[in-house]
């Protein structure tokens, strides 16, 4: 598999294929290059209907450039702890955010949570999230709100009585747990219609199938987030003795 940067050959083929109509996964066979790679390059100039090679040759030379010339600062000067290759991480990070960006999250708030997901902790401060991201206080304190609001963090209070943005099995639990709730809301609100717009109208069926449908994913989700819960994330009990039962008694 290649690796190192693309070529401005590589992006014009990135363009070709995204005027035809390709997936990310096409082009990115053409190229012989991962798909993360040509997701990464296209949503980070300008997404699939905004993407102009030369734009996209002339940023990233750009963005080396100043990268040459400025000190390490923020996540690319964090130490790497377990031997990791800091600029492989730096690449993976860029990459989950991008898969962040295109399920809809604005891209300070795919920023944040990559920097939670990625952090060994699980959990940074405030002050952490700004040195790291080299962003203003007032963009992570915007974007910690909006991951809140969704139940994709929770906040919690360290021993020095600062506040911590954490990330965890159970916050993706409660994640898709509000999802299941919006989702759910929704199909109220679709049943209202039915009964306002009439049952035996073509805007009343509408309605009634969109109701059934996600009511259908909205049981589901929460179906399958409980009965996954409960298998990937209980933790032994204590036997009577005080050790950990590891099976059942025989």
């Amino acid at each position: 598999m290649p690796g190192g940067r693309l070529t401005q050959q590589e992006r014009q083929q990135i363009a070709l294929g995204l005027a035809d109509g390709l997936a990310y996964a096409e082009i990115a066979r053409q190229l012989d290059r991962p798909t993360s790679t040509v997701t990464r390059e296209v949503m980070r100039n300008g997404g699939p209907t905004g993407y102009r090679a030369d734009l996209a040759h002339r940023a990233t030379e750009h963005r080396a450039h100043r990268r040459g010339q400025a000190a390490p600062r923020g996540a690319e000067a964090t130490p790497q702890d377990h031997g990791r290759d800091p600029e492989a991480v730096r690449e993976y990070v860029e990459t989950l955010t991008t898969v962040f960006m295109q399920s809809g999250m604005p891209k300070m708030m795919a920023r944040v949570q990559a920097c939670l997901c990625t952090a060994d902790t699980g959990s940074l401060t405030a002050a952490e999230l700004v040195q790291r991201l080299q962003v203003s206080p007032a963009s992570i304190s915007k974007a910690v709100a909006f991951l809140e609001s969704q139940g994709l963090i929770r906040r919690e209070r360290d021993e020095r009585r600062r506040e911590r943005y954490v990330v965890d099995d159970d916050v993706w639990y409660q994640s898709m747990m509000a999802s299941a709730r919006s989702i759910a809301q929704i199909v109220e609100t679709a049943r209202q219609g039915v009964g306002t717009l009439g049952a035996g109208t073509p805007a009343g069926a509408r309605l009634e199938n969109i109701a059934r449908f996600l009511d259908f994913v909205s049981e589901s989700t929460a179906r399958a987030a409980d009965q996954a819960r409960a298998i990937l994330h209980t933790k032994p009990e204590p036997a009577s003795d005080g050790t950990a039962e590891t099976g059942s008694d025989r």
